[in-house]
């Protein structure tokens, strides 16, 4: 079973791919580095060495903007779905995902 393609079905809003350095933190740990690679209003998915448990509680913290608050929901070895604790705006995620589109040499 590959949870992270399961979980793909379960999807309440369309991600958009983003290239985003950003930063990753656990209740009563320091913060770690993460990539985003996509975005909705409702989660993202990001990749990290570090090691999460689905479930977990994270706060993420893209440059200029204050943390948001959200649980792992699934992991593919690296990569994490996680889903936000409070949808973001739309206005929020359109500018979010117009500042780090990812440019066309990465696609």
């Amino acid at each position: 079973m590959n949870v992270a393609r399961d979980y793909h079905d379960l999807r309440h809003a369309i991600r958009s791919p983003v290239a985003i350095p950003a930063q990753l933190r656990v209740p009563g740990a320091a913060r770690f580095d993460v990539a985003l690679l996509d975005l909705s209003a409702t989660g993202f998915r990001c990749e990290t060495f570090y090691g999460l448990t689905v479930g977990e509680r994270v706060f993420v913290t893209i440059p200029t903007f204050a943390p948001f608050e959200a649980v792992i929901a699934w992991r593919d070895v690296f990569t994490y779905g996680c889903a936000f604790h409070q949808s973001l705006h739309e206005a929020v995620v359109k500018v979010i995902v117009s500042r780090f589109a990812p440019s066309a040499a990465m696609r």
